[in-house]
């Protein structure tokens, strides 16, 4: 898959444009300075470029850069200010919590890219460097999630609220849905033989014998690691807790006593692991660790796909509903939902084109083939580590572009009504705040219009 360069840079850029990403195929120049200041956190001109930049690479720019900038300025602030009152509250993120969001946003960032080398290719940096730069913006972001998290937990809706808040909106107001598609899954994993897995074993002890030898842990997870998300940094992990890892990983973890140590060879649902303690803080351990997944045989890889074949036969001859086939042979956990596909955008099971498409480039084009109530054929696939599985896609429902309704949007009509209820008590927790909240804003967004009373 080649490097999305633009879809990357959105998902930097919102994280914070403090990662000095700038378009590429622009000549603009950011110079920074310091915009705004709210409590003991600042806002900086390249915060506000960045976005920018962001918005109108995308297109979706409307009114004037000035009236635009003074819109992302007045955002910047609230966040500024969740973030100042979570320090003021003492909410606390710790390494471990951070450590963690990092490494699945790394492992997104990877798979979007392609590889880690083209991700550092991309950037100019090494994945450590860009980790680096991530941490403490991920952790302010994780504040500001806690405290927003915080003022609106109590807030709920019921349906009746929801039918009133549909029927005030004006009809040409009422939102546009794209066509959505909600999809089912079977998945059938091939199994993996002893033969196989005896061959990374043994490999992995050849490792420990090299690294008692002398050779160094680090360098030999450079090389050999197939963990993409910590081969580049000499297989370390970074700081966690209990909890953190799989269980197996964390039992053999906790088990090294000094540093240096290395562990028997570990197996998890990833494959298997050797381990190296890098050191110990209370709770919280940081190791290196080398990991092999085994190649499945084409026997096996065959079987599997043999057995998905009949069931999507069993299927299209109506002699087992999708739904009894999902209990009966599907191996991914999604089969406590029906088999259903979940949208962890939305919390729900209905997804637009371009959502499905960020699944896998390939799910748009074998659903968008399939009438509703059919099944694809069997299509090979790799999961997120790497892993060879057989799929088959159930295409449930697809609607047509529309004005949202009660009927087939609730969720979506939901959602609004609950966001604009979180509105009015932010607005009101804003309103509270801004009096014993240090605030000075740059002469030059004076005579911006917010929405909230920044400048008093």
């Amino acid at each position: 898959m080649q490097l999305n360069r633009s879809f990357i840079l959105i998902i930097l850029i919102c994280l914070s444009s403090q990662l000095k990403v700038y378009a590429q195929q622009s000549q603009d120049t950011v110079i920074d300075g310091v915009i705004a200041v709210v409590g003991g956190n600042m806002v900086l001109k390249s915060d506000i470029e960045g976005q920018y930049l962001q918005l109108r690479g995308q297109g979706v720019i409307k009114g004037s850069p000035d009236k635009v900038k003074c819109q992302i300025l007045d955002k910047l602030l609230y966040m500024k200010l969740l973030l100042h009152q979570a320090q003021v509250d003492s909410i606390k993120v710790t390494d471990a919590q951070v450590e963690a969001e990092m490494d699945r946003r790394m492992r997104y960032f990877i798979s979007q890219a392609g590889s880690p080398e083209k991700l550092e290719e991309y950037y100019g940096k090494s994945l450590l460097e860009i980790k680096s730069e991530l941490k403490e913006i991920i952790r302010e972001q994780m504040l500001t999630e806690q405290e927003e998290a915080k003022v609106t937990k109590d807030i709920t809706t019921t349906p009746s609220e929801v039918k009133s808040f549909y029927k005030k909106i004006d009809k040409d107001s009422i939102p546009l849905v794209n066509a959505e598609f909600e999809i089912g899954l079977i998945i059938k994993q091939p199994v993996i033989g002893q033969e196989e897995k005896q061959i990374v074993i043994n490999k992995l002890k050849g490792f420990k014998e090299r690294i008692v030898k002398g050779d160094e842990f680090a360098t030999l997870a450079v090389l050999y690691s197939e963990d993409p998300g910590s081969a580049k940094q000499g297989g370390e992990l970074g700081m966690f807790k209990r909890g953190d890892m799989r269980p197996e990983f964390e039992a053999a973890a906790f088990k090294l006593k000094t540093a240096g140590e290395v562990s028997d060879i570990v197996e998890t649902e990833d494959g298997f692991h050797i381990l190296q303690l890098i050191e110990r803080r209370g709770e919280y351990i940081n190791v290196r660790h080398i990991l092999l997944q085994p190649q499945v045989s084409m026997a096996n890889l065959n079987k599997a796909k043999a057995t998905l074949d009949s069931v999507v036969v069993m299927i299209t001859t109506k002699k087992i509903s999708f739904d009894d086939a999902v209990v009966r042979y599907s191996d991914d956990p999604s089969k406590n939902n029906g088999g259903l596909v979940v949208n962890n955008a939305t919390g729900t099971t209905r997804f637009e084109a371009s959502q499905l498409s960020q699944l896998d480039p390939k799910v748009f084009f074998i659903v968008d083939k399939l009438k509703v109530g059919e099944v694809s054929s069997s299509v090979l696939m790799k999961t997120e580590r790497g892993k060879q599985e057989y799929r088959m896609y159930y295409l449930k429902d697809r609607t047509s572009p529309h004005r949202a309704n009660l009927e087939n949007d609730y969720a979506r009509i939901q959602q609004m009504t609950l966001n604009q209820k979180k509105e009015k008590v932010i607005n009101q927790w804003v309103t509270q705040k801004l009096p014993g909240t240090y605030i000075k804003i740059s002469e030059q967004y004076a005579h911006c219009e917010f929405t909230r009373k920044w400048i008093r």
